[in-house]
């Protein structure tokens, strides 16, 4: 036998957690057919068998958390090492397929992701009986939870997927960089009552980031270098059940608002169909938190290296109108930005606040 590893899935990642088998012991596989979903970085990824062959032996369970280099699975080696039948292939006329084979034929035809399929196998739901709600008749992770009746665990227990990928973020995050927040308060008045928040918050930032280009930067520890990035790769911090997701938007500094919202639809979508590759999260040159959307006013947030800053919107709320004013046309939107100090100062980033200020003031 000859055993295939768990490849370098790149970024430096150091391990991966099975999320489902697409074969069984005994299977014959051919080049490229996707082998099991892994979870890593907060994305599922298929990984494809390098060869064809006959798998003798699957060497992780779905749950497992394997390292880069660690066995996966075992081929069969010698002259009938390539027997067998496919996967997936067509059954000779008149002959009659196995029944597992149909059960797995059945079960491929349903729109859901590796997450998702994991997933009901852990509350034991039939996906064959669920109504999707997601888009193109996707089923959703919501529709599983919905028809086990099920909540995410309250109590303790190992942190696994996204979360345990967040943990594991953050600290490293708050240990390396010198984090300093400010922030202030923007009357947005102006604005229609039907204004789009997250692409005003965008063009605010495209804005900001054109009057102080140090925030739309990487700053590289090791070297104690700042280099200001030619595009605008937005981070859209996004809340799920399943933990904290960053998609991001690329290049927004040259796209129109309508591109955006697409992008961000998009991104929702894929989030909660957890169907992110792992390349939509990477890459991001500075973020934006809405977390006005839920709750509060103000937060100090943490930043990811090599970005230096991150922007939070907080919840708009009416605010006492002064003579003459209606109530309503003095509405309140504050903003927190945090910054890396190891890298920008307090004035570089009170200037870039102040251009997105200007910018959010303006009528859409």
């Amino acid at each position: 036998m000859s055993t295939f590893n768990l490849p370098d899935l790149g970024e430096g990642l150091q391990e991966a957690e099975i999320v489902s088998w697409h074969v069984a012991e005994g299977d014959h596989v051919v080049v490229d057919q996707p082998l099991v979903s892994v979870e890593t970085e907060k994305a599922v990824v298929e990984i494809p068998s390098p060869k064809a062959g006959h798998i003798a032996r699957l060497l992780a369970k779905p749950g497992t958390r394997v390292k880069v280099g660690a066995p996966l699975l075992a081929f069969e080696e010698g002259p009938h090492a390539e027997a067998g039948t496919v996967v997936g292939e067509l059954a000779r006329p008149g002959a009659a397929p196995p029944a597992p084979r149909q059960a797995a034929a059945a079960s491929s035809a349903i729109r859901a992701s590796p997450a998702v399929r994991a997933r009901a196998r852990e509350l034991g739901v039939d996906l064959s009986r669920l109504q999707p709600t997601g888009p193109g008749g996707l089923l959703t992770r919501a529709d599983v939870e919905a028809a086990a009746g099920s909540e995410l665990p309250a109590g303790g227990g190992e942190l696994r997927g996204a979360r345990r990928s967040m943990a594991v973020n953050m600290a490293r995050a708050w240990r390396e960089v010198a984090h300093a927040t400010i922030h202030d308060e923007v009357d947005v008045g102006a604005w229609s009552p039907t204004e789009d928040v997250t692409c005003r918050l965008v063009r605010a930032i495209v804005a900001a980031c054109s009057a102080e280009p140090a925030l739309n930067a990487s700053f590289d520890a090791a070297s104690l270098s700042l280099r200001e990035n030619a595009h605008t790769n937005l981070g859209l911090a996004i809340d799920s059940r399943d933990g904290l997701f960053v998609p991001v938007l690329r290049d927004v500094a040259r796209q129109s608002r309508h591109q955006w919202r697409a992008q961000i639809d998009a991104a929702k979508r894929a989030v909660e169909a957890r169907s992110l590759a792992p390349d939509e999260l990477r890459g991001a040159t500075i973020t934006l938190s809405n977390f006005g959307t839920i709750a509060g006013r103000h937060a100090a947030l943490i930043i990811v290296p090599p970005q230096v800053a991150i922007l939070g919107a907080g919840r708009i709320l009416a605010c006492p109108a002064g003579a003459g004013q209606a109530p309503e046309s003095h509405r309140s939107l504050p903003l927190s930005l945090t910054f890396d100090h190891r890298a920008i100062t307090g004035g570089q980033a009170a200037r870039f606040l102040a251009a997105a200020m200007i910018d959010l003031a303006l009528a859409g």
